[in-house]
């Protein structure tokens, strides 16, 4: 099972070093010399070192060791293979391989759909959303819109804003403001 662990930021130095944005809260355990990660587009990094400078994190990778061929990296995530049965200390932070195919309800109980992928952003991570008739919503993952998330029963209930599951929603909520 493939955890994403970070995105790959701008190059640092001359050297080939990396700013990487860890997804994890564990990064000094997941970026440690000689972890194998795959990154987004299929190919594979050896981590060579890992260290913490003014703040952010970075890392250098082997065989990449000059400021153009780390630039050649910038915006890829990084995933590493973990135990599927591998879970998070906090009962509140999930993996994207627990979320991926769980149900999507709304308070009432009735189905929007099902996830199929959780979205890495820099400012929040979404939720994409497969709804009948092959659309797609994407719902912030933030507790305000998705109060409840229940492994067991395998659904997500969301509370989402006005117009995000209905056009016609969004054009009476702007009627109203104006």
């Amino acid at each position: 099972m493939q955890l994403v662990i970070g995105r790959i930021g701008r190059a640092h130095g001359v050297r080939g070093d990396l700013f990487v944005e860890p997804m994890t809260d564990e990064p000094d355990h997941r970026y440690v010399d000689g972890t194998v990660l795959m990154t987004s587009d299929n190919t594979t990094l050896t981590v060579a070192a890992s260290k913490w400078h003014s703040g952010r994190f970075v890392v250098h990778f082997q065989g990449i060791d000059d400021r153009t061929a780390a630039e050649g990296l910038r915006g890829l995530t990084l995933s590493l293979e973990v135990d599927p049965t591998e879970l998070p200390e906090d009962p509140d932070e999930f993996y994207d391989h627990q979320l991926v195919g769980l149900d999507v309800v709304l308070a009432d109980g009735s189905k929007v759909g099902v996830i199929s992928e959780v979205i890495h952003l820099p400012s929040q991570d979404l939720l994409s959303v497969n709804r009948e008739g092959d659309t797609e919503v994407l719902v912030p993952f933030v507790t305000e819109f998705v109060p409840d998330i229940d492994l067991a029963t395998k659904t997500v209930t969301i509370t989402p804003p006005p117009g995000l599951l209905n056009e016609l929603d969004a054009i009476v909520v702007r009627d109203e403001e104006v």
